[in-house]
């Protein structure tokens, strides 16, 4: 049965471009339309589909109030269409916030040739988008600080009552299910481990790392801000972050997230010191590069046009793996595919210590599960109690 995908764009032009592009491909189904996000809403109540595409600047309803109210009403993943500016990536940051999957730059001229290689991106991202588990409102995911919840104390507990949905049963039976299947190889495990070994294994001790990394993808950015925002201003070590995101997006990301957090955030320029309390973001396009010179800093070099990623997580912690051998403490988040297994593997032959979200938390379970698959990773954690975890475990 091919995935199901409702097109919405103010534009009759865009709805029947990308309509005739997803019909390229024989897994999806273009069902419906919508012109407005009011109309987005009324459709997906009706259609049900399992993958909504979505622009941002409508009329009646934009594209963030139908995010919000569809993940409310009827939680369908949703890939947005952003254009690449600094405003458009606010904007899209916004729509992930709002509870939007993934996104995908909005260019009229690529979407009017109809070219096989625009094809390709736009189906296998729907594919991918549909196979996310991050189909629910922002209550239901880990609490994150937002805007609106620093203006006023109150905000996000009462936005949260108020956009609690009502999820869809194909959603939490797939969520169910999840949860179902991770206890028992929790429980498996456990059981296997009592019988090798009775003693119970002590809780790890804190320890002095000389650089946290976190390299992330498809999710990382509402992953990144869930742990950032809970790090205290004080925390004691330099943090490094690769987030797959094109360049004129990751600045935007950078501002947004310093200020919702407690320690500084900034994206990287070549030179910057490693700082406590202090991380640096990957510049989009580019690949970051950790230096000894100067005690630890970062060199900020062009992207190599023969790497997928720019900038790319195994770059980047392979680089940290001869800077900082066996003082690394290295995670990796949700996101698609591999990057980050191999940089993982160098900084473990070193000593440094690799942890890995776990599926239940993570939007797509590519990433983490390949640096777990990899026996990398000396903890399975969940995004909800990965900021208290560094907290207690770094010094």
């Amino acid at each position: 049965m091919p995935i199901t995908v409702l097109v919405v764009d103010d534009s009759g032009f865009f709805r029947r471009r990308v309509c005739e592009l997803l019909e390229t491909d024989p897994r999806l189904k273009a069902i419906g339309t919508a012109a407005n996000g009011r109309e987005a809403v009324e459709k997906t109540l009706e259609l049900k589909p399992d993958v909504i595409t979505m622009d941002y600047e409508m009329p009646v309803m934009d594209g963030i109030s139908a995010v919000r109210e569809i993940m409310a009403r009827q939680p369908t993943p949703v890939l947005m269409f952003s254009s690449l500016t600094h405003e458009g990536a606010r904007v899209t940051l916004d729509a992930l916030e709002a509870g939007a999957v993934d996104y995908l730059p909005k260019n009229f001229e690529d979407i009017s040739r109809n070219t096989e290689k625009m094809a390709k991106v736009l189906c296998d991202r729907v594919i991918t988008v549909a196979r996310s588990q991050a189909s629910s409102a922002p209550a239901s995911r880990p609490q994150v600080a937002s805007r609106q919840a620093l203006k006023s104390p109150g905000a996000e507990s009462a936005e949260i009552a108020k956009s609690r949905p009502s999820l869809h049963d194909r959603i939490a039976a797939r969520r169910e299910e999840a949860r179902k299947k991770q206890e028992q190889q929790l429980a498996e495990k456990a059981d296997a481990k009592s019988r090798l070994a009775p003693a119970v294994k002590p809780k790890a001790q804190p320890r002095h790392f000389s650089l946290v990394m976190i390299g992330t993808s498809t999710g990382g950015p509402m992953a990144l801000q869930t742990v950032l925002t809970r790090l205290p201003a004080d925390f004691p070590a330099p943090l490094v972050l690769i987030q797959h995101m094109p360049s004129t997006f990751t600045g935007a990301f950078a501002e947004r997230l310093n200020s919702l957090c407690k320690i500084r955030v900034k994206e990287a320029e070549d030179g910057d010191l490693l700082k406590p309390g202090l991380a640096l973001l990957a510049p989009g396009g580019k690949q970051l590069m950790v230096d000894k010179r100067n005690g630890g800093s970062v060199r900020v070099l062009p992207g190599d046009e023969r790497l997928n990623y720019k900038p790319c997580v195994d770059v980047t912690f392979g680089s940290a793996a001869k800077v900082f051998p066996g003082k690394v403490l290295a995670l990796v988040l949700t996101g698609m595919g591999a990057d980050g297994r191999e940089g993982a593997r160098m900084l473990k032959e070193t000593g440094s210590v690799i942890w890995a979200q776990d599926e239940a938390s993570s939007v797509i379970y590519g990433m983490p599960m390949a640096v777990a698959k990899a026996n990398l990773a000396e903890e399975i954690i969940n995004l909800a109690d990965i900021a208290d975890k560094l907290t207690s475990d770094v010094t």
